[in-house]
């Protein structure tokens, strides 16, 4: 847990307990009040700080009069829109910060150690599924851009012009020849497991190699069920995705290839400033003996399995570079990948950050769900020897049911706006011209001539 520690390292003075030893307080119980992931902890201790080092720099106390507090927001508006630059916030970076400092002074006068905080609420009221729900908005919040504007995914086109460039192929498929990147078969094979299972970036970062599902003895059209371990999911919760069988195939080739020749017999111990290694034995699907003692991969986070040394050298984590190194640098990969296909290819190719991956798996997923693709290869191998579970799942569940599960939504509603915020809509509309044109059911071209004969004739 980050804490904050005033220069005297006091916790209190003659005016009674320090403003950080309350923060550290408010942190402690971070856990327990709707924030337990790890990850968010020191971006919520370090919003309170910068807003204590702005307010102090101005003479206001963290809990002074609401008169000066108010005061105090208003000029660190300012600052944060319109001060230098590298102390700019977007409009979703302030009001993620606003949401913080709420909870944070909400929580501090249940406590008793504020009498007032620095913001004004509105009552709102707003209907979702035919529902009337009531709250309050916080008025210092600043207006957005439409969400689908800014939260993106890559069309079928781009997405595999993206695997090939990670593979150091041009958009036709032919070698790069002026391309002289390493580790091609790692870089293919993880990017086409993202895509194929939107896997979070922890998720994958973090994937031990003996935790990849095994490979079907044949071919198969119904994807492989994927087991993610609580350890490195949102919020420490299990869940199962899938995977194709060309992608897992593909993941299986690495492994067995160019991952085996950069682990063995390697001499690679995480450095010192990590902690201590946690040499592995006896290792399978589910645990193995981690310094002679048997635990399970799912209770081991991400600081334990990027300590973890596999029996035969090297690192147990999926990803590797150099001797057998763990390599966990994926977002300097995906971007310089994107930066060389706008250069050489295509100017119009957006910047790939490790999440926009995830989203362009839901929206594939959806298309074929919604094309009912799944569901017709489900039917094929009922009657065979295949995940027979996985293809009752996939026959009777709806898309939106199914996509929730495996994007690893507690409810259908969050699926909803997540695919509110992708702009599903174009994908609708997209299917809609594509099928109805496949079944000759709409003829596009007659249809605008027809829409617009009234018009014309009024002319």
């Amino acid at each position: 847990m980050p804490l904050l520690f005033d220069d005297d390292l006091l916790f209190e003075d003659s005016n009674g307990v320090r403003p950080t030893t309350v923060i550290n307080c408010w942190a402690c119980e971070l856990p327990a009040n709707g924030c337990p992931s790890p990850n968010s902890w020191p971006y919520y201790v370090r919003t309170v700080r910068e807003w204590l080092e702005f307010i102090s720099e101005h003479g206001v106390a963290l809990f002074d009069t609401r008169r000066r507090l108010k005061a105090a927001l208003g000029a660190y508006s300012v600052y944060r829109a319109h001060g230098p630059i590298k102390h700019r916030f977007e409009a979703s970076t302030w009001n993620q910060n606003m949401g913080i400092l709420a909870g944070f002074y909400k929580w501090a006068k249940d406590e008793e150690y504020a009498d007032a905080e620095p913001f004004t609420y509105r009552q709102a009221v707003w209907a979702f599924k035919g529902q009337v729900h009531r709250g309050r908005v916080n008025q210092s919040r600043r207006r957005q851009a439409k969400p689908h504007v800014t939260i993106k995914y890559l069309d079928d086109d781009f997405t595999d012009m993206f695997l090939k460039g990670l593979a150091g192929l041009s958009p036709g498929g032919e070698r790069d020849l002026r391309y002289r990147g390493r580790e091609l078969a790692r870089n293919s094979a993880v990017g086409r497991m993202i895509v194929s299972s939107g896997l979070r970036s922890q998720e994958y970062t973090f994937l031990l190699v003996c935790e990849v599902p095994l490979l079907p003895s044949r071919r198969t059209a119904v994807p492989v069920s994927f087991p993610i371990p609580s350890g490195v999911t949102k919020g420490s919760k299990y869940r199962e995705s899938w995977i194709d069988y060309d992608s897992l195939a593909e993941l299986h080739s690495y492994i067995a290839l160019d991952r085996a020749a950069a682990t063995f017999g390697s001499s690679w111990r995480p450095p010192a400033r990590w902690g201590e290694p946690l040499f592995v034995t006896d290792a399978d699907q589910r645990g193995g003996r981690v310094n002679g003692v048997r635990v399970q991969w799912s209770s081991l986070g991400p600081d334990e399995r990027r300590r973890l040394v596999a029996p035969e050298g090297g690192s147990m984590l999926l990803s590797v570079w150099g001797q057998g190194r763990p390599f966990t640098g994926w977002s300097t990969v995906f971007a310089r990948t994107s930066d060389r296909i706008r250069e050489r290819y295509e100017p119009r190719f957006p910047h790939v950050n490790p999440h926009r991956l995830r989203h362009s798996m839901a929206m594939a997923t959806m298309a074929r769900l919604m094309r009912g693709w799944y569901e017709q290869a489900a039917r094929q191998v009922r009657d065979t020897d295949d995940d027979a579970a996985l293809a009752h799942y996939l026959r009777t569940q709806e898309p939106l049911l199914i996509l929730r599960d495996l994007l690893g939504h507690s409810t259908s509603l969050t699926t909803e706006a997540y695919l509110h915020r992708l702009d599903v809509l174009r994908l609708f509309t997209s299917l809609y011209r594509r099928v109805g044109k496949e079944y000759g059911l709409l003829d596009e071209d007659v249809e605008l001539k027809t829409e617009f004969d009234d018009e014309r004739a009024v002319v």
